[in-house]
């Protein structure tokens, strides 16, 4: 059978034909997109002509597209679908892809021809183009002598080996961990949705009876609020926090040293104190000093709202406090203080009304978008469905992917990945992927949403708007290609319609009676609003700065006991709470060790939480949910994606730089 990735995809918007797309075509296509880039590269390099913008930036930019064609597909499978040949794929293409950056990035003729572009007369995305491309370089090493070049290709290809099986062992514990009940007593307090998607879960792992209890990747597992046998919440918390730390074939620490040590050295090399100062370098925040700074004004009191909600929990349990009887007791709190008992709302939240009457319902009274479910498209799995999206005139934009289930071939958590990227230069339309990891309940049976469920469908819509928004000449500048600390902002921003009047009356409704959710019950959440964010912040700010410990390891000094280091470094954070533990812990810390997108930058969501909180203010001073603000939104800021500074885009649009105080007070913190 031909490889259909060799060419481009004849479907609409250059969906990949999944249907006709086999394991072995990924390296196949991969491998060929390599050698095609890399005579694409030389092309440009061996060129007689002087440099120029056209000559050489738009044809890198015009370059490789075999190549990301066949990554981007590949990249969506070993997150989403990551069979067992995949998983082997991926650790056979990892180091080839690793080394062709190092390919590009170190092409000393590649950067001086970029060097050499005269930028007077540039319109301003084709001047920022050039600016982008010779500060990669800078940061990648270009100025590194041929033996420091050569040891910095070395760490480069050993990080991504260590990161894949990271990341793969992690995805293997997480399905380990899962455990199941065989006595339907213990489950007491369990819905019967709920117990209905463990059963099926059951079965589709294997097993002729009993209830699987799936994990998700935070440490916090959404079982402990509603299971009233403490003894299945002790299991169920400590079989969450030993995850890639116990031993055995899915043990993490070892290599969690290891990257530690050799970013380290790649930072010393590239001629930074530490890795958390080479990550913070191309992100908005000023430096990692005033990221700490800020860190260390929200610890304390985060610590001491984490601490008077324990007080208030251990009356209420009537017994010492364990972490696996936070989130029992906070959901009893909830219910008796404030009457929100996020159990009984689940049957309002029903997952394909809140998709078209409020996901798709806030897009198309803010940004004019249409949403048409295309059932002749194929996905990658029998799970993914695929929606065409109109513009507000009737064109065609772009399609959307949404994949919302969990299966053991998917990693944990939620995301949002790019099939295809927006570009004016290359006529190309986006085409992105929304995945979650909610359980599948039973043939026939609805799928009801957990608030935080519920927020992260909105969360995650926020960034598949940033892609699907996208305005851009360059492909190197569209839609999430932003900041690490900029790229969050747009997603937490969305989170707001959840509960927007406007909205939330249109999609919250009972999904067997199709009676409202009671005006009462919005009133009791937000009532509620500031319960528990004592513990969300302090786990968050747990996580963050656990995060930047490993990456403020200098050269040569990485821990030899990443248990006891991480207790370390926690203690001095001052977030050393044991009934919160970190959001994510050393041994399944995925966002910075598998991959690294996020190493040293977990900071990055609050980061953008300020500009997020401070943007919510300004809908609310200008009307709320309406096409002129939506306009002005995705004028100045979701359409701009980095082809300018994401700070001047934010300027444009607010008319100010942020103001920190909306998320001192969302927070409980002012």
């Amino acid at each position: 059978m031909a490889n259909p990735l060799l060419t481009p995809s004849a479907l609409p918007y250059g969906l990949p034909a999944f249907g006709e797309i086999a394991d072995e075509h990924y390296a196949e296509a991969i491998r060929a997109g390599l050698a095609e880039h890399l005579a694409e590269i030389e092309a440009i390099t061996s060129s007689p002509e002087k440099p120029d913008f056209e000559n050489t930036a738009v044809a890198m930019e015009r370059s490789g597209q075999l190549l990301t064609r066949a990554a981007a597909a590949f990249a969506n499978q070993v997150s989403s679908h990551g069979t067992e040949g995949i998983r082997a794929l991926e650790t056979e293409l990892m180091p080839e892809l690793s080394a062709h950056d190092d390919a590009i990035y170190l092409n000393r003729p590649l950067y001086e021809r970029f060097a050499a572009i005269p930028t007077q007369g540039l319109d301003p995305e084709s001047a920022r183009l050039v600016e982008e491309w010779l500060a990669a370089f800078r940061r990648s090493g270009i100025a590194l002598d041929g033996a420091a070049q050569e040891r910095l290709r070395e760490i480069n290809a050993e990080l991504s080996r260590l990161g894949t099986d990271y990341g793969q062992r992690v995805a293997k514990g997480i399905n380990e961990a899962a455990i199941l009940v065989t006595d339907e007593s213990e489950l007491a307090g369990m819905p019967e949705d709920d117990r209905a998607s463990a059963a099926e879960a059951a079965r589709a792992a294997g097993h002729e009876a009993g209830w699987l209890l799936t994990f998700i990747q935070p440490t916090a597992q959404p079982h402990l609020a509603v299971l009233e046998d403490r003894s299945l919440r002790r299991r169920i918390f400590e079989a969450s926090v030993a995850r890639g730390s116990s031993g055995g074939a899915t043990d993490v620490l070892a290599l969690v040293t290891e990257m530690a040590r050799l970013r380290a050295e790649k930072a010393a090399l590239l001629g930074f104190k530490d890795f958390a100062e080479l990550a913070v370098d191309d992100q908005t925040a000023p430096s990692i000093s005033a990221v700490e700074e800020m860190l260390s004004r929200l610890a304390p009191a985060a610590v001491r709202n984490a601490a008077a909600e324990a007080e208030v929990l251990a009356q209420a349990a009537g017994h010492d406090l364990e972490p696996w009887d936070w989130a029992f007791y906070s959901a009893k709190v909830q219910r008796e203080k404030y009457a929100v008992d996020e159990r009984a709302l689940r049957p309002y939240f029903e997952l394909d009304r809140v998709l078209r009457d409020g996901v798709f319902y806030a897009a198309g009274q803010l940004y004019g978008l249409a949403f048409t479910e295309r059932t002749d498209l194929v996905g990658y799995h029998e799970d993914v469905r695929v929606w065409e999206v109109s513009d507000a005139d009737g064109s065609g934009l772009g399609l959307f992917l949404g994949d919302y289930f969990a299966r053991p071939t998917k990693r944990g958590g939620a995301w949002m990945n790019s099939l295809v990227e927006q570009s004016r230069l290359l006529a190309h339309s986006p085409v992105v992927v929304n995945n979650l990891n909610i359980p599948k309940p039973p043939p026939g049976e609805p799928v009801l949403l957990t608030l935080d469920e519920l927020r992260t469908v909105f969360h995650e819509f926020g960034h598949a708007l940033h892609g699907l928004l996208s305005e851009v000449a360059y492909p190197r500048f569209s839609g999430t290609n932003v900041p690490r600390d900029f790229v969050e902002y747009p997603s937490q921003v969305n989170e707001m319609w959840m509960f927007a009047p406007e909205v939330v009356g249109r999609y919250a409704r009972h999904h067997a009676t199709g009676e409202p959710l009671p005006s009462e019950d919005l009133e009791r959440l937000d009532a509620a609003r500031l319960w528990g964010e004592g513990f969300a912040t302090t786990e968050y700010l747990g996580a963050s700065l656990l995060d930047l410990a490993w990456h403020r390891i200098a050269p040569g000094s990485a821990p030899t006991d990443a248990p006891a280091f991480e207790a370390g470094a926690l203690a001095d954070a001052g977030v050393a709470v044991p009934l919160v533990p970190p959001r994510y812990r050393t041994g399944y810390f995925q966002h910075i060790f598998a991959g690294g997108w996020y190493a040293a930058g977990y900071w990055s969501y609050i980061w953008s939480e300020v500009l997020d909180a401070d943007t919510v203010e300004w809908f609310r001073e200008n009307g709320g949910l309406s096409r002129a603000n939506g306009e002005v939104f995705r004028r100045e800021l979701l359409s701009r994606g980095n082809s300018r500074d994401p700070l001047e885009s934010f300027r444009a649009f607010r008319g100010r730089d942020a103001d920190a105080a909306p998320l001192m007070a969302r927070r409980g913190l002012a």
